[in-house]
């Protein structure tokens, strides 16, 4: 057994969301003391609404759960099986979601807060870190996400003369579900994917004909939206558009993105086709909240209120919460970062989570998994081995830290296009889409597994 000796500094996290927490977790689970710093509610932000840690603030959705043919499933795999915590208790405050892990935010959070609050070796402690952590803190994790501190973010731009990239990132309204006209909608996944009725069943779908189509499309455009004023000229994130902006892109946009009429049935009116479908996914386990799929928003509220009662079903909609927009800041860490996460201007300090400019729940507590590994493995003495890229969590490490051309750096989602090429043809004659992202997934968890297992011997003096 492997004592933790009191004589060993702790490992100072910024930021209690999914990637802080996670690490903070990690960093403990190792046997090494962390002290955890979040700002809430002493700062608040423009997105939360508690003083929760890894509160969720966009979609309660950690994306598909097919760990088999999906590279975010694989991701969620390969942090199930390095104890992840925002994992675990995303899994068991799960909802039903078609095959997608979507979580009750509220239960989700609290049990994050909870099991963090309750670790020997984490010490909580609130309040804004302003500027540069002090000197005598010798290992620190940035995990403050896409809502730095001006104080901090400008700190961390002074010392590395790089004024960063930003982008903005909109989030999507929540209806009550009892105002939802059921005499319209339906309940369907797409495809009636799912194991259980319950994930078969686990979307609201509101069926617009052509003409309701082409009418919300206008209302859309015509609606007056929030300004960026000193954000102007700020990219969005390709995965998170705002639904007007992507419908300015085009008319038929919509219905090929989350509003595309595709695998499902409308038991009202089968023998019709609809011609866009707008979709409504579960916010908590009681089931009384619905939140819009893909409808982040730039629009004002009260032209909210009346676009979106124009979808057949929500003609009475009651808002829990409407649309918003906020800016997200994230460093060029292929310039900026090694490849260790640690900041080349100062290594101290490593980075993990959206900062980095991963994009996602889960990407983002894979860094800090990962960051709150690597910390710990340093203080202890121990090698820092970092993971394969054909692993997701090393394919995300490498884009971040290198593999991404410094000059046109974006945030990501893990894909396997982020992965190397498959070393060998399929075998028994597979090309399918499909059967190159089983084979990607297959060598994903060999390497995941043979990196969990490295050898890694603890200092003779830690032993018993």
């Amino acid at each position: 057994m492997t004592q933790t000796r009191s004589d060993i500094a702790p490992i100072h996290v910024i930021g209690g969301g999914m990637a802080g927490s996670e690490a903070a977790w990690q960093i403990a689970s190792m046997g090494v003391p962390v002290v955890l710093h979040e700002m809430r509610p002493e700062r608040p932000t423009d997105a939360h609404h508690t003083d929760g840690l890894a509160e969720l603030v966009c979609s309660n959705s950690f994306r598909s759960d097919d760990h088999e043919t999906n590279a975010v499933g694989l991701l969620h795999w390969e942090m199930r099986q390095a104890d992840g915590l925002i994992i675990g208790a995303g899994d068991r405050n799960s909802l039903p979601a078609g095959g997608a892990l979507a979580v009750d935010r509220d239960r989700f959070s609290a049990e994050v807060t909870a099991t963090l609050e309750a670790h020997p070796l984490v010490t909580l402690e609130r309040g804004e870190v302003p500027g540069l952590p002090p000197a005598e803190w010798d290992s620190v994790i940035v995990a403050t996400g896409p809502l730095t501190s001006p104080a901090l973010a400008d700190a961390i731009r002074g010392l590395t003369g790089d004024d960063g990239l930003a982008f903005f990132d909109a989030i999507a309204p929540i209806v009550h579900a009892d105002s939802v006209d059921l005499s319209k909608a339906w309940f369907q996944s797409r495809y009636d994917k799912g194991e259980t009725e319950e994930e078969r069943t686990a979307y609201l779908n509101c069926p617009m004909s052509r003409e309701q189509y082409e009418a919300f499309i206008d209302a859309l455009l015509a609606a007056p939206k929030t300004e960026f004023k000193e954000w102007e000229g700020t990219a969005y994130f390709e995965g998170c558009l705002p639904i007007e902006v992507m419908a300015e892109r085009g008319r038929e946009t919509l219905r090929y993105g989350p509003l595309k009429p595709v695998g499902l049935t409308n038991p009202h009116d089968p023998a019709v086709k609809p011609h866009a479908i707008v979709q409504l996914r579960k916010e908590n386990a009681l089931g009384t909240l619905f939140n819009i799929v893909g409808f982040q928003t730039k629009m004002k509220y009260a032209a909210q209120t009346e676009v979106f009662r124009m979808i057949p079903g929500l003609e009475e909609a009651r808002f829990a919460r409407l649309g918003g927009i906020h800016r997200n800041t994230f460093l060029n860490s292929p310039r900026l970062l090694d490849g260790a996460m640690r900041l080349k201007a100062d290594p101290r300090l490593r980075f993990a989570g959206q900062v980095t400019g991963v994009e996602g729940y889960v990407e983002s507590a894979a860094m800090g998994l990962l960051a709150g590994r690597l910390a710990a493995a340093e203080r202890l003495g121990r090698p820092l081995d970092m993971p394969p890229p054909t692993t997701a969590i090393g394919a995300l490490l490498n884009h971040i830290t290198g593999g991404a051309e410094a000059s046109t750096f974006q945030p990501m989602n893990v894909n396997f296009g982020l992965f190397p090429p498959l070393e060998a043809p399929l075998k028994g004659g597979r090309r399918g889409k499909r059967d190159r992202a089983r084979a990607y997934a297959e060598r994903a968890k060999d390497h995941w597994l043979a990196w969990l297992g490295a050898p890694a011997p603890a200092p003779a003096a830690l032993a018993d």
